[in-house]
């Protein structure tokens, strides 16, 4: 296959084969959830009938909103997203990017989703959206640190590339590697669930407490632009898991049969990890990530030099 051709498949897959299976993800979500609950869960449409429904809502603007950014947010994030999902397509079906850095630049898009709910909320004029806004910042700060320190052990083992290609291609080597790999993956896995923003670190949005928060002005198109985000979310987080620490998206022999069990795998975790935890205070929250899973993906990081090192 031509470089053209790749990078044509890459976005194809990246914005509409996202979207497909975020939509797919999120009824397996949904279903799994009913059925630890006792109930029969909604049908295989719905995520997408949810999301037609609300583009024929009318979008209502708050008069005190900044109308331009209220509106414009949720397609920033979107867009950032879509180029995300591109870059680790491209790694999963070619050679990667020729830039060098695609794993910078894909961590990098992956918070465009927080930033466009942080501006949006800023812009909706609403009390409880500032609230949201402000735990959704403090998310950030709590969750970006490690997730950097998570990336070390892997692109240590890959000879100091930020390549996705040669990341996915390497294997870790030696007892202490492997151990790293495992610790930075868990890192990962548990800043997924803050970027998810599902329990326990759905404070930005806390329907008990501030009725939506961040979403709470949303409605119509903008609404149903950010229910899309956190579908592909649910699809790509995993794959970034996948891609960085779990073997890479394998399209051709038995890849085909493990790559899915993979994803099922990790979206088991996260909808087990959101229906058996109570929402944690925002301190807890910060606590978590700076005094636990910091420190974690400190030990990883320093394992995987350690063994680079003495090898």
């Amino acid at each position: 296959m031509s470089a053209t051709a790749q990078a044509v498949l890459a976005v194809i897959l990246g914005i509409f084969g996202t979207i497909a299976l975020g939509l797919l993800f999120q009824w397996v979500d949904r279903v799994v959830t009913a059925r630890i609950q006792w109930r029969k869960g909604p049908p295989i449409y719905q995520p997408l009938a949810d999301i037609i429904k609300l583009m024929g809502k009318e979008t209502v603007v708050s008069e005190a909103a900044s109308e331009k950014i209220f509106l414009y947010a949720p397609v920033l994030g979107f867009a950032g997203l879509c180029v995300a999902s591109v870059i680790l397509w491209a790694a999963a079906i070619g050679p990667g990017s020729p830039v060098g850095f695609d794993l910078i630049v894909a961590v990098y898009f992956l918070v465009f989703p927080s930033v466009a709910l942080i501006l949006g909320a800023s812009a909706s004029g609403n009390p409880y959206a500032a609230v949201g806004l402000g735990r959704e910042m403090k998310l950030i700060i709590g969750y970006e640190l490690p997730l950097i320190l998570a990336m070390v052990p892997p692109i240590v083992a890959s000879g100091n590339s930020f390549r996705l290609a040669e990341i996915m291609n390497t294997r870790p080597e030696g007892a202490l590697e492997i151990i790293s790999y495992v610790l930075a993956a868990l890192c990962v896995l548990a800043v997924s669930q803050a970027k998810l923003g599902v329990v326990p670190f759905d404070q930005a949005e806390a329907e008990t407490e501030l009725t939506g928060g961040v979403l709470l002005e949303y409605s119509g198109p903008p609404l149903a632009l950010i229910r899309l985000v956190r579908g592909m979310l649910l699809f790509l987080l995993p794959m970034f898991i996948i891609i960085v620490f779990w073997g890479g998206v394998q399209l051709v022999g038995w890849g085909w049969l493990t790559t899915p069990l993979k994803f099922v795998a990790i979206i088991v975790v996260i909808v087990l990890m959101r229906n058996t935890n109570p929402r944690l205070r925002i301190d807890q929250a910060l606590a978590f990530f700076w005094f636990i899973v910091t420190p974690i993906a400190v030990l990883a990081s320093a394992l995987s030099v350690y063994q680079h090192a003495v090898r």
